[in-house]
């Protein structure tokens, strides 16, 4: 098979588990990352500057590479014999392209909320920590699904408010149960619930809480990104507030 192909228990057979394809901030990690965004910038330049018309068309079209990314990994692996139950998209960012579709159809606010709140952050750190990086080289659907994928959930047009942080809470809580008793039943590891290796961040709270109880370093975490997420548009009311 060729590598472009591969999966990444083909690569653990043929290279082993500690395999990785390039280093973190390596030559390679950082054209991934200043092509990317390179292109989130311009997409939001266009957006920023377009009419309602084309925003809206901007909205469709990213919605749609968004599908057609996902389908291209699934189909990629199951035409190839590759696919398991570990290819459902069930990781936060895979379920955040159905919160675009729907809120593509819909222009529902809470989906708008918790695209900015949790797919936004959690899809930055992914390309900044990547955990796609054991399969044999940049050049794989895998590789280029995974940095495209999330290049692509990174996106905005819509004025975040804190008041809808319950909601967004909710969602992320309500959404982690179900799926961490389907990572028991399944063997797969989705949200990373399951399993704290081959994530840096999972793997950086094993090291401070143990192996036992590294799943707790997500709740200081969550708290930090939607602080830091949201400081800017409480501090932008307050001054209005003053003025």
């Amino acid at each position: 098979m060729n590598d472009f192909w591969k999966s990444y228990d083909i690569t653990h057979a043929e290279y082993g588990a500690d395999y990785r394809c390039y280093p973190l901030y390596g030559t390679v990690h950082l054209m991934e990352l200043a092509i990317s965004l390179a292109f989130i910038v311009g997409a939001a330049l266009w957006y920023r500057r377009s009419s309602a018309r084309t925003r809206r068309r901007i909205l469709v079209g990213v919605t749609a590479l968004l599908l057609l990314d996902e389908a291209a990994l699934l189909l990629g692996m199951a035409l190839t014999g590759q696919w398991n139950w570990s290819y459902l998209p069930l990781h936060l960012c895979n379920i955040n392209v159905f919160v675009c579709l729907y809120n593509t159809i819909t222009d529902r606010n809470w989906c708008k909320e918790e695209l900015y709140a949790l797919c936004i952050p959690g899809a930055m750190l992914a390309l900044l920590c990547p955990s796609w990086l054991d399969v044999p080289s940049w050049w794989t659907l895998i590789n280029l699904h995974s940095v495209s994928i999330h290049a692509l959930l990174v996106a905005g047009g819509y004025r975040p408010s804190p008041r809808r942080v319950p909601q967004v809470l909710a969602f992320l809580f309500g959404s982690a149960l179900p799926i961490y008793f389907l990572n028991k039943s399944l063997n797969t590891n989705f949200y990373f619930l399951n399993n704290p290796y081959g994530n840096i961040i999972t793997s950086t709270f094993t090291a401070l809480l143990g192996e036992k109880y590294y799943i707790l370093g997500f709740l200081p975490a969550t708290a930090l990104a939607l602080f830091l997420m949201y400081l800017p548009w409480v501090a932008d009311d307050k001054k209005k507030k003053r003025a």
